[in-house]
């Protein structure tokens, strides 16, 4: 099942045009779609040649891969599988299979397929330099989730600067991309179900296609959660063992330490009894490349400029459900002992639906900006907003603020089963509070999961009332 992703196939079609071979990086989290996106886009090709990383195992070695390159290219040419001595030969070997016709060479995993030979970069460098560009109806794709090791050996590496001609960064699909996993059931279920699965599975396409469109949202998430069969009771220690390996353990820690809100820098640090320091600070940039995390930098309410701070914000919503309440319950799991669990039962059940139905919400951002008019607006700034109390001014933490040249826009998120007049209260105290420009408005919105009290309309404060059910359609 493929859905969404029409941006990406236009700008790769686009490669297709032209008269010289490109080389395209494509990166992002585990199970995001990176390869089956690329396979979508060779039906375009006349050839796909798909090679794949072996994982990371114990002995794992550089002939390993080796043979593992030889054996899956034989089995998509003419040629017979060989024992090649290194990289240079592979890829000769490869490019003599390329003919006159338009040629999508997937090397999937990359990471996995050199990371046992330090090398492996100059090699590939020289390949494109005196092999694959003599073919020019060639797209070269170099696709992993270890997007720091693309970052620093291919998009930072001297050797290839002018030669990359497309970086994908591929997200998380968009929530109106989502709804169509329920396909012809979609029209019959409800907003509140959807979000309730969404809630734990982010936009993750593969996480997606495990979803039962006849069972219940409660049904789905107890068979893939908490029974020891299921993929998302599985998944969480796979996905980084694959893309961080021997040092998977450090990285879930920070991972784990994020779990219950974000933080600085420096309270990441203090949380493991540290000093802040660059160590840390590249273990996040790790994350954030690869997809779990997020950086938000505070801007300044009054000039739209970024501030110093800075918080990281666990933006997968998979990863916060596992170590909230799958992680805790492993040996009930492994018995078999909460086939029967009742959701909502669960501590803090809708704190943490709270906390996911926001994260939802502000990892589709762009969206939200479309359906409240600033589709074409540029948007100095869009994060969650932490005003520090000082003499000047008073304290003030806001879900997320929108920031153009001459307006200010507070959003509130809100999941309850029923939103009372109290929350225009809630709103206008932290507009009060919020340190603005004399030269700039302020707006306000809300964006609400749960029944809604006429009231809240009536006031007429809010400028923009959105429903979660909104996002489940195209703006």
């Amino acid at each position: 099942m493929f859905v969404g992703r029409e941006g990406q196939l236009s700008d790769l079609a686009a490669l297709l045009r032209k008269k010289t071979p490109s080389l395209v990086t494509c990166r992002g989290r585990r199970r995001i779609g990176k390869s089956t996106l690329i396979h979508e886009f060779a039906k375009q090709a006349q050839r796909l040649i798909a090679i794949e990383g072996l994982a990371p195992r114990p002995g794992l070695a550089n002939r390993d891969q080796l043979a593992a390159f030889s054996r899956q290219l034989a089995r998509q040419s003419d040629l017979p599988e060989v024992m090649v001595a290194g990289w240079p030969e592979a890829f000769e070997l490869l490019g003599s299979t390329i003919r006159d016709e338009w040629t999508v060479v997937l090397l999937d995993e990359v990471s996995w397929l050199g990371g046992f030979d330090p090398d492996f970069p100059g090699h590939l460098k020289t390949a494109w330099d005196t092999v694959f560009k003599k073919h020019p109806k060639l797209v070269l794709v170099l696709c992993g989730s270890v997007s720091t090791w693309i970052t620093d050996n291919i998009l930072k590496n001297t050797g290839f600067v002018g030669r990359d001609s497309w970086d994908i960064v591929l997200d998380e699909l968009p929530l109106h991309d989502c709804a169509r996993f329920w396909g012809a059931a979609g029209d019959r279920i409800s907003a509140a179900e959807k979000l309730a699965f969404l809630a734990v599975t982010g936009g993750v396409p593969k996480y997606l296609e495990e979803l039962d469109p006849g069972l219940s949202a409660e049904e789905n998430i107890r068979r893939l959660c908490f029974r020891r069969e299921g993929i998302l009771y599985r998944e969480f220690d796979q996905i980084f063992s694959d893309v961080f390996g021997r040092r998977a353990s450090g990285y879930k820690a920070i991972v784990e330490a994020l779990a219950r809100g974000s933080r600085s820098v420096s309270e990441i640090s203090a949380a493991f009894g540290k000093e802040r320091s660059g160590h840390m600070s590249g273990h996040l940039e790790d994350l954030v490349l690869g997809g779990f995390l997020t950086r938000d930098t505070v801007f300044s309410a009054r000039t739209g400029r970024p501030t110093r701070i800075q918080r990281y914000r666990l933006r997968d919503n998979y990863a916060r459900f596992y170590l909230r309440y799958i992680a805790p319950r492993r040996e009930s799991i492994e018995k078999g002992l909460l086939h029967g669990l009742s959701l909502d039962q669960l501590p803090e059940w809708d704190t943490v639906m709270g906390l996911q139905f926001e994260n939802l919400v502000l990892n589709n951002t762009t969206s939200l900006a479309k359906r409240m008019g600033l589709g074409r607006t540029p948007l100095l700034g869009a994060a969650p907003y932490f005003q520090r109390q000082t003499d000047r001014n008073q304290g003030c933490q806001i879900d997320l603020l929108l920031r153009t040249k001459h307006s200010l826009y507070v959003v509130e998120i809100k999941r309850r089963k029923s939103i009372g007049i109290s929350v225009v209260n809630e709103v206008r105290e932290k507009v009060s509070r919020l340190s603005a420009g004399r030269n700039v408005s302020v707006r306000t919105a809300l964006v609400h999961a749960g029944s809604l009290a006429p009231a809240v309309e009536a006031e007429g404060y809010f400028d923009f009332i959105i429903p979660f059910d909104r996002f489940l359609t195209e703006a």
